[in-house]
């Protein structure tokens, strides 16, 4: 199956009922203009199809389901896992491919944190995070030739900042028993390492391990920029 947008948007509204347990949720109106620009962008269908399948993968965690799933939750999904894919195969400069720049990159940070917020993956306490990386895309957007010199390096430091907020506001939202799980996780990828590892690199390696589980578990962007 190619990229013409009127299949296109066939193959992924099927597989949305698929995946809604046959609940229709129809991709027409801005649904469809959404699913439209991914078959412009170049975006697999099977790629496409693994986004979704990632975000449901999420929200079947959470227990029994409230209401199906409308195919806009799964946009950042989907293009994560199409900005995988381009990594994988070497298309990075594919001119078709969305932007790099910071401010592209803030705002598919800012449509996951609110997507995630609003599905219920994000509590409460996420809102003013997702409000100071809201005014650094504004500030981002306002100059017209993009940030330049010193004040690019201070967004990109402040964009670290708020990242190792991120993991550590996900961290302290979890109950005993998930991270306990999560840790064992960090534990167990390091495990073929351990006796090689001096004491302190080692602890290194464990703290960025649980950051990447308690990342994965709620599939939380990374607020983070490398400037290339």
């Amino acid at each position: 199956m190619g990229t013409e947008p009127v299949n296109y948007c066939r193959e992924i509204e099927a597989h949305l009922c698929r995946k809604n347990d046959g609940h229709l949720i129809r991709v027409v109106g801005p649904s469809f203009d959404l699913v439209s620009r991914w078959a412009e962008q170049g975006i697999p269908l099977k790629v496409a199809i693994e986004g979704i399948d990632r975000y449901f993968e999420r929200y079947y965690r959470k227990g029994s389901r409230r209401r199906p799933v409308k195919i806009d939750f799964c946009e950042a999904d989907v293009l994560d896992v199409f900005d995988e894919w381009r990594r994988a195969v070497g298309a990075v400069s594919n001119p078709q491919s969305p932007s790099r720049s910071l401010p592209a990159h803030l705002e598919r940070v800012v449509r996951r944190l609110t997507s995630a917020r609003v599905s219920g993956d994000l509590g409460a306490g996420f809102d003013t995070l997702i409000d100071r990386v809201s005014a650094e895309l504004d500030g981002a957007k306002a100059k017209s030739g993009g940030l330049r010199g010193e004040a690019r390096r201070s967004a990109i430091a402040r964009l670290d900042m708020l990242d190792a907020e991120l993991v550590a506001i996900a961290r302290a939202g979890l109950d005993a028993p998930a991270l306990a799980r999560l840790s064992k996780d960090a534990d167990d990828e390091l495990a073929p390492f351990r006796e090689g590892m001096a004491p302190e690199p080692f602890a290194q390696a464990r703290a960025a391990a649980l950051d990447r589980a308690i990342r994965a578990r709620l599939s939380l962007p990374t607020i983070a920029f490398e400037d290339r």
